[in-house]
């Protein structure tokens, strides 16, 4: 298997304590009804009075909808120029704030620990959290997990 000739991120690219800059994604109303309504379709997220009632005081996103769009930020910032074989898997999903109307979430990536593959000599192993923050500071959605990478061709 090899990496397109585009291919900017390899595994030996990436380095703990590293933190990824993947630019920023403005959430309408309209899209997060949309989403909820084919996907998670609880009354806070689709329905403007209920919401209103609801602990939040109006329609937030699914944590799922904001996993999606800051999967979304992970491939076009990063994934789509790597050598990413995919995903083993996640560790965790944390939603820490809702997600509203007109939020702008910015996303980063952080490296947390690398690992060659001692059976595959061509690939490795990264650890991440992706972090996304809103336009006020704050932390809406962490995800830790991990990714194969392969090393950058001799």
């Amino acid at each position: 298997m090899s990496a397109n000739a585009g291919t900017e991120w390899y595994f030996e690219d990436f380095f703990p304590g590293q933190d990824i800059d993947l630019g920023n994604r403005t959430v309408s109303e309209e899209e997060i009804i949309e989403f909820a309504s084919r996907f998670d379709p609880q009354p806070f997220h689709v329905d403007k009075d209920a919401a209103a009632q609801s602990i939040y005081g109006g329609v937030i996103a699914s944590g799922w909808h904001t996993c999606s769009m800051m999967m979304r930020l992970v491939v076009d910032g990063l994934m789509a120029k790597s050598s990413s074989m995919g995903s083993p898997g996640l560790d965790g999903v944390r939603w820490l704030a809702p997600v509203r109307a007109g939020d702008t979430l910015n996303v980063r990536y952080q490296t947390t620990q690398v690992k060659a593959s001692n059976s595959k000599p061509d690939r490795g192993v990264v650890w991440s959290k992706w972090v996304a923050i809103n336009q006020h500071g704050e932390t809406v959605c962490t995800v830790e997990g991990m990714g194969m990478f392969m090393k950058r061709p001799a």
